[in-house]
C-alpha cells in the first residue's frame, strides 16, 4: 500500500472535548509514523476561549487542523448543542473532507481516506463517514461506565418501554449492568432526569451501535468492571478500546495569555512555600460557579477546618446565559468581610487555575472537585485524593462511581447538581463542606493510598506492554485493516 492512511477527528465543540482530541491525535501519529491525521475545528455558538488554546497548537507532525465556517444558531439553548447545532455542520465537513480526498487524488503518495473519529456528541456526523464509504469511530470523552449506562438506559427504553425520567425525585435504585453496586435515582446525570434531554441521550446511544469502535478515555485497571459488562457481548455494541488516561500534561492550557502567566506563577511560588501535601486545592471546572449564600458556606467551611487552602472562585454568568464564569473584579465583594484577612496565613483565593500545574504540585494533599471526567483522570494521574461535588452534565455518576464502586474519593454530597443553565436547588451547609474536606485531608488516609496505588496503574497502563498501550495498538490494526 503506497498511500498513508488519513483520519478524519471532528472533537465536539469546547475546550474540554478538543483537548482530549488533540492529545489522542498525538499520541496517534507518535504510534504510527504513517499515519495522518485532520482535526475539523467547530466553534462552538457560545463565548469560548478555544482559540487561546488553538493558538497554542499548529499544523505539523502529521496533524492538520481546519477551521470550519462558523454557524449562528438562531435560537441556540444548551440542547442544540447536540442536535440542530453539529447536524448544521454536516456540509461544512463534507466539504472539507471531499478537499482532503481531491488532493489525496492527485499523488499516489497521499494520504488515503481511513475513517472518521467522532465526537460522543457529533454522531450525526456518522452519516457523512458512510457516504464516503469509510468506517466510523467515536472518541468517548468520559468514562466507561457512563458509557454503560447511557447504553443500558436507552436499551429499557426501546425494548421494554422504560423510561429512566420517571425514576426523577424517587428512592428508587437502578441496576446498572457496568456498575457493581446499585446506582440510586438521586444520582442519576440531569440529562436523564428531563424528558427531552433524555430522549436526545437515547438517540445518541443508539447511533453509537451503527459505529465500527468506541475508544474510551479510560483505563482496564480503573474500570474493570464496567470494561467486562461492555465487552461481554450482551451489550450488543461495537468493539470498545480502552486507551487512557489521555491527558494534557505539558502546561499548555487554555488562557494563558501574559495576565493568566503571572497569576500561574504567583500560584506556584505560594505552593512552594507550603509543606508537603497541607493543601486542600478547590476547583469546579470552566463552567463551575455558585452563588453568593453557597460561596460564604464554603469560606465558612475552610475557615473552620483550619486547612490549608487554594481556592478557584468564579464568578456565575448572569441568569438564563449559557456561559462560562469570569474571574470576580473584587473578590472580597463575594467573601464574608475579613475572611481573606483571617486567613492570610494559610489560604489563597484565586479566579482562574492553571489546575494540572497546581494538582502536579507537591504541596496539594486533595481535591475538592466537580469530577468531570478530565479532572478524575488528572486527580489520579497525579495521585491526588477526590472530594467529590458533582455540578452537571455526567458529574453525578463520575461522583458515585469514585465514592462507592472504586472508593477512592470522599463525599462533599453526591446528589448535588446544576442544569445547563446554572441552576441548582440543594445548598450544601458549611458543616458538609468541613466534614469532607476533614476527612479529605486526614492522616493515614485510606482514600490517599488507593489513590496513589492507582496513579502508579495509570501511568504503567500507558508503557509499552500496559493495556491502553496494546488497546490503542488494537485501535490501530482495525483502521489499518480496512484499507489492506
Amino acid at each position: 500500500m503506497n498511500n498513508k492512511p488519513e483520519l478524519v477527528f471532528v472533537p465536539g465543540p469546547g475546550v474540554g472535548h478538543l483537548i482530549p482530541f488533540v492529545e489522542l491525535a498525538k499520541l496517534l501519529v507518535h504510534r504510527h509514523h504513517r499515519l495522518s491525521i485532520t482535526v475539523l475545528i467547530i466553534k462552538p455558538p457560545f463565548d469560548s476561549k478555544n482559540n487561546a488554546y488553538l493558538d497554542l497548537l499548529s499544523a505539523g507532525d502529521g496533524i492538520n487542523f481546519v477551521h470550519l465556517p462558523t454557524n449562528d444558531l438562531q435560537t441556540f439553548n444548551a440542547q442544540s448543542i447536540l442536535t440542530s447545532f453539529i447536524e448544521s455542520h454536516k456540509p461544512q465537513v463534507k466539504e472539507a473532507v471531499s478537499k482532503l480526498v481531491l488532493s489525496e487524488s492527485a499523488s499516489d503518495d497521499s494520504p488515503k481516506l481511513a475513517g472518521f473519529v467522532l465526537d460522543m456528541c457529533c454522531t450525526s456526523l456518522i452519516d457523512v463517514a458512510d457516504e464516503f464509504g469509510v468506517p466510523s469511530y467515536i472518541f468517548f470523552t468520559s468514562s466507561a461506565a457512563f458509557l454503560g449506562l447511557m447504553i443500558h438506559v436507552q436499551a429499557l427504553y426501546d425494548e421494554q418501554n422504560k423510561h429512566i425520567v420517571d425514576l426523577k425525585d424517587s428512592d428508587s435504585e437502578l441496576e446498572v449492568p457496568c456498575l457493581a453496586n446499585t446506582l440510586p435515582a438521586k444520582v442519576l446525570p440531569f440529562v436523564y432526569l428531563d424528558k427531552d434531554w433524555s430522549m436526545i441521550m437515547f438517540e445518541l446511544a443508539r447511533r453509537f451501535r451503527r459505529v465500527n469502535g468506541i475508544i474510551v478515555n479510560s483505563f482496564k485497571e480503573l474500570e474493570s468492571f464496567a470494561f467486562k459488562s461492555l465487552s461481554s457481548g450482551e451489550t450488543n455494541i461495537p468493539p470498545v478500546y480502552p486507551i487512557g488516561p489521555i491527558l494534557n500534561l505539558d502546561g499548555k492550557r487554555i488562557d494563558l495569555g501574559s495576565a493568566e502567566s503571572k497569576t500561574k506563577a504567583e500560584i506556584i511560588e505560594w505552593l512552594e512555600d507550603q509543606p508537603p501535601s497541607s493543601v486542600v486545592f478547590l476547583c469546579f471546572g470552566s463552567m463551575g460557579s455558585f452563588d453568593e449564600e453557597q460561596v460564604k458556606d464554603i469560606a465558612r467551611a475552610l475557615e473552620q477546618s483550619g486547612h490549608r487552602f487554594l481556592w478557584s472562585l468564579r464568578q456565575p454568568p448572569p441568569k438564563d446565559q449559557f456561559v462560562a464564569p469570569n474571574d470576580y473584579k473584587n473578590l472580597t465583594d463575594a467573601l464574608p468581610e475579613g475572611f481573606l484577612d483571617r486567613t492570610a496565613r494559610i489560604g489563597k483565593v484565586i479566579g482562574w487555575a492553571p489546575q494540572v500545574s497546581v494538582l502536579a504540585h507537591k504541596a496539594i494533599g486533595g481535591f475538592v472537585s466537580h469530577c468531570g471526567w478530565n479532572s478524575v483522570l488528572e486527580s489520579i494521574w497525579f495521585g491526588v485524593p477526590i472530594a467529590a461535588w458533582p455540578m452537571y452534565a455526567e458529574h453525578q455518576l463520575n461522583a458515585f462511581e469514585m465514592v462507592i464502586e472504586l472508593e477512592s474519593a470522599v463525599e462533599i454530597k453526591m446528589e448535588y447538581r446544576k442544569d445547563f443553565l446554572g441552576e441548582n436547588k440543594t445548598m450544601v451547609s458549611a458543616e458538609e463542606i468541613e466534614r469532607g474536606i476533614r476527612k479529605l485531608m486526614e492522616d493515614d488516609n485510606k482514600i490517599t493510598r488507593r489513590i496513589k496505588e492507582m496513579s502508579e496503574k495509570s501511568r504503567k497502563e500507558m508503557m509499552e506492554g500496559g493495556s491502553s498501550f496494546t488497546s490503542l495498538g488494537c485501535f490501530i490494526n482495525d483502521v489499518m485493516s480496512y484499507l489492506s
